[in-house]
């Protein structure tokens, strides 16, 4: 495994599911992790979990739909340790309601700006500091962002542009050393379904999901590791994702079936 002291690892969502596990993963190997997210009493809970296990972590609160944000985030981060090897954009949202039930149109505009664009933001402002380590830029999608899932317009179309974006920057970034490994999750059990937006853009404030029929947050952060750990292209986490990936090239019906029952049996 690849030797983490003194790697710096910014990651964003941290105070919740994946980021959290992820950071405390980072952590335990010796890398110095960055903990972003918007509430800093969530994160200096962890920061104190990962130290009080001998781990080092940076609390740096911040909003990635805001660009001045994610500038403070990749700032503090260069003032304090001076460089920066592996990003992880995974700040999220999510919402559940059929498009026609949609009352609150804006919930396409605040999952774009949440999934998407805090993306960009962070990776716009770390990448010149990326460039000189030969960095990692990690995108946590979604298994909807290759494939349509209904109750999930706005969710899907968000990350769908993150591929979009990372695929066509890690062309750019070819001959600079730096790798884009992009996740693709199927469900995990995380606070993202309880905050998920109902149609009129209101947490739903419980979970619609079979809890105990999904992965948990640290087998996901488990597989991710790995995958970042081996500067992987591409990490889709469950079969029916990598299924989907494949047979909607010759079947596109049959994955939209398998859609809709996926979201059928989840609730």
């Amino acid at each position: 495994m690849e030797n983490l002291n003194d790697k710096v690892v910014v990651v964003t969502g941290a105070s919740e599911g994946i980021g959290r596990a992820l950071s405390i993963k980072f952590a335990k190997h010796k890398a110095k992790v960055v903990l972003s997210a918007r509430s800093e009493k969530r994160l200096n809970e962890l920061k104190n979990q990962i130290e009080s296990s001998g781990g080092t972590a940076l609390v740096v609160p911040t909003d990635v739909t805001d660009i001045n944000s994610c500038e403070n985030l990749i700032k503090t981060t260069i003032n304090s340790y001076g460089h920066i090897d592996i990003l992880v954009n995974n700040a999220g949202g999510t919402m559940w309601a059929d498009f026609e039930e949609i009352k609150e149109i804006s919930i396409f505009k605040n999952l774009m700006e949440l999934n998407y664009l805090g993306s960009v933001y962070c990776t716009y402002h770390a990448l010149p500091y990326l460039k000189k380590t030969k960095g990692q830029i990690v995108g946590v999608s979604s298994v909807a962002g290759l494939s349509g899932v209904p109750s999930r317009t706005a969710y899907s179309a968000s990350k769908h542009a993150m591929f979009g974006f990372f695929d066509s920057l890690r062309i750019e970034l070819k001959d600079t050393g730096i790798s884009v490994t992009m996740i693709a999750p199927d469900f995990v059990l995380s606070e993202i379904h309880k905050r998920a937006l109902d149609a009129s853009g209101k947490p739903l404030g419980k979970s619609p999901m079979q809890e105990s029929k999904i992965m948990t947050s640290e087998q996901c952060a488990d597989l991710i590791f790995q995958s970042i750990i081996k500067r992987d292209r591409l990490l889709i986490t469950s079969l029916r994702g990598k299924l989907v990936r494949w047979i909607k090239l010759i079947a596109p019906d049959v994955v939209d079936r398998l859609a809709a029952k996926a979201i059928k049996d989840a609730k």
